[in-house]
């Protein structure tokens, strides 16, 4: 029989192995029987087995060494506890910095970025390894958001979205003027690559100048973009010593000045006149075939909303030209010659397709572009002999197809010329162009479709056949024909020739009001013609009192300057004319009518003397501020008593009187719209 053991005694150790037979065993458990024991477990219960398997390898790892770490109670070895080790893996926000912390070698911290920024500010001179030493830590910085995994291979490492802002900031706001003063280009503006210490700075500076450029394309946002535009402003000087970078520079800021947010595009624009300007001679043959290809390529679809952008290009596009008119000249007679290369195949070969190469916004904007550059360089002779060229295309364009469907068309191309004639000063046969409409349609014909407003030709060249049957169309083109004679005639007004070129015009009118019955057509050309054959009397009153020949050139200007000074009839009715179709140009861009027709429209009765003496009553509740015409509709706006100070019941009263005053004439008296968003913007499509 088994004795007891004693509870006195100490206990066996958990070490020794029982046998089958239940006799102790004194013998250890090696890596051999353990081995035995779990194959002899895999048999009896292969479950228990495989769920060891997937749940706790280590047991059945079972190592040599294992049986030592697991005694609890041996006598001759002391307790071991676990002593967890460093947790691995560094964060990228490590915005919060530990003072007691163990500073990694070539990590940059606030504490640093601020030291930098004192040696950059400081009033003394600045040394080439504080410019360096800021230079490479920008570096790292980029790395950190190109490169893959975020690691660098640099002497600096930033980490922390903190630490990255602070280091692009300091760049931004202080690395230009310390270069500056680092060169010594403080009060002479003098090329930086004729400073004594250029050649020191130059290898940091073309790898400053690429990271900003990298920094420039990985961003999106629009007010980053113009913080950084600015930056580049800045650096321009020393971008145009470069000539790879300057083309790369050039290449994305070509980009943005095309397709930008209204900021963006101006702000890349000065990058680009000045780095072209401090490297003319080498850049502004590329710049100006790039800038125009991008022209050309984002102005084939016209819009109210792409109108703006479109002229900001054809503008900033013409001080580019103006830079060298020499060399503007041979890229001016290329770009003309291939226009008129299109329009000579349109007028050979009479297919669609060639028409259409003629007949696109593109081409269109191509003749304003080469317009308004030939306009604003008329006091100069290096463009000038282009002007005739020009002119032939334009009107040639006009005749290509001389249908109702192209009217929209023909005003665009009659627009140009009248700007032509007006900036050059020259005769252009501009009215067979404008009175032939009033002649070739007729205007008594019956539409079949019936439309609320005219139509729209300022982002339109072909109309659809079913446009041309809706009463819109003949308003609009009435309206185009009045507005385009009104012009032209003004222009010309002081003329000593006026009463001889104004004879077609007359004629044609005095024609159309014979044969046209729509008394809202024959009343508008009819006031039109009176305002020229009075300008007429007054130039013909006046040229009675010429003492000198038409010969005599130099006189005749002289008198024409007088007379435009002294100012003419028709000059005056155009400029009052004038100012109010602004006012509709601009209603019509911001569409102000219908933001209007949306708002809420509230009428204040207005106080009399006797009511402004007498004392305010008391509130009794809240009063409605726009109340339904249908007593059915129960959602009302509302406000509170402190917003208000008249009751219910006079407002009540005051709305049946006010109805017949908001059907005769409807107005805002008082909207509150935040000053952010301002409803009506001092904005013109032709004076962009």
């Amino acid at each position: 029989m088994k004795k007891i053991p004693n509870k006195s005694k100490k206990p066996t150790k958990p070490n020794k192995s029982v046998s089958e037979n239940g006799s102790d065993s004194e013998e250890e458990l090696s890596p051999e029987t353990h081995k035995k024991s779990l194959e002899k477990l895999k048999k009896i219960d292969p479950d228990f087995y495989n769920f060891l398997e997937e749940n706790d390898e280590n047991l059945l790892n079972f190592e040599a060494d294992s049986d030592d770490d697991a005694s609890d109670n041996d006598e001759h070895k002391d307790d071991k506890v676990h002593v967890p080790g460093p947790i691995t893996g560094d964060s990228d926000e490590s915005d919060f910095e530990d003072e007691n912390a163990k500073v990694v070698q070539g990590k940059v911290t606030l504490k640093m970025v601020s030291q930098w920024q004192a040696e950059l500010q400081g009033e003394g001179k600045i040394k080439l390894k504080s410019l360096t030493t800021v230079i490479k830590a920008f570096n790292a910085a980029m790395l950190r958001v190109t490169s893959e995994d975020g690691t660098t291979d640099g002497e600096f490492k930033v980490e922390g979205s903190s630490v990255f802002n602070a280091v692009i900031q300091m760049c931004v706001l202080y690395l230009p003027s310390a270069i500056k003063k680092y060169l010594g280009m403080e009060q002479s503006g003098k090329d930086p690559q004729k400073c004594k210490h250029f050649v020191k700075i130059k290898g940091p500076l073309v790898a400053y100048l690429k990271d900003l450029l990298k920094l420039l394309s990985g961003v999106t946002s629009d007010n980053i973009l113009t913080v950084l535009l600015k930056h580049l402003h800045q650096m321009s000087v020393y971008v145009a010593c470069f000539n790879s970078i300057s083309k790369q520079a050039l290449k994305k800021l070509i980009t943005l000045w095309s397709s930008s947010e209204e900021t963006v595009r101006v702000l890349a624009f000065l990058c680009i006149l000045r780095i072209t300007r401090n490297q003319q001679a080498a850049l502004l043959d590329l710049v100006l075939k790039a800038m125009y290809l991008t022209y050309v390529k984002n102005c084939k679809f016209v819009s109210p909303s792409t109108w703006p952008g479109i002229n900001f290009m054809r503008r900033s596009l013409v001080e580019m030209f103006t830079l060298d008119l020499n060399v503007s000249y041979h890229h001016v007679f290329l770009y003309i010659r291939q226009l008129a290369i299109h329009l000579r195949n349109a007028i050979v070969v009479q297919k669609i397709e060639n028409r259409q190469a003629v007949y696109n916004w593109q081409f269109v904007n191509s003749l304003h572009l080469w317009a308004d550059l030939i306009s604003a360089t008329s006091n100069k002779p290096q463009l000038q002999p282009l002007l005739y060229p020009l002119v032939m295309v334009i009107t040639h364009t006009i005749k290509l197809v001389p249908t109702h469907q192209y009217y929209p068309l023909r005003f665009h191309c009659v627009e140009i010329l009248i700007n032509l004639s007006k900036e050059t000063d020259t005769f252009i046969p501009i009215l067979p162009f404008i009175v032939e409409v009033l002649t070739t349609y007729d205007f008594n014909k019956k539409h079949k479709k019936v439309s609320m407003k005219p139509l729209d030709f300022s982002c339109i060249l072909r109309l659809a056949k079913s446009q041309l049957m809706e009463n819109g169309f003949k308003d609009s083109v009435i309206d185009r024909v009045y507005a385009l004679l009104l012009e032209y005639t003004a222009n010309i007004s002081y003329s000593i020739a006026f009463p001889d070129i104004s004879l077609l015009a007359v004629i044609q009118i005095k024609q159309f009001l014979k044969t046209c019955s729509i008394s809202n057509y024959t009343k508008r050309l009819r006031q039109l013609l009176e305002k020229i054959e009075e300008n007429s009397k007054f130039i013909e009153k006046e040229r009675a009192q010429v003492s000198f020949a038409l010969s005599d050139e130099k006189m005749v200007a002289a008198w024409e300057a007088r007379i435009k000074t002294k100012g003419t009839p028709l000059l005056t009715f155009f400029e009052n004319w004038n100012k109010v179709n602004k006012i509709q140009k601009r209603k019509k861009i911001t569409k102000n009518d219908e933001i209007a027709g949306e708002l809420p429209m509230i009428k204040r009765p207005k106080i009399s003397e006797k009511e402004d003496k007498a004392p305010k009553p008391a509130n009794k509740g809240p009063l409605v501020l726009f109340p339904s015409d249908s007593e059915d509709e129960g959602n009302n706006f509302k406000l509170d008593e402190d917003e208000l100070t008249e009751k219910p019941k006079k407002a009540k009263l005051k709305k049946k009187s006010n109805k017949k005053k908001e059907n005769k004439k409807q107005t805002i008296s008082e909207v509150n719209i935040p000053d952010k968003e301002d409803v009506v913007q001092d904005f013109s499509v032709s004076d962009w």
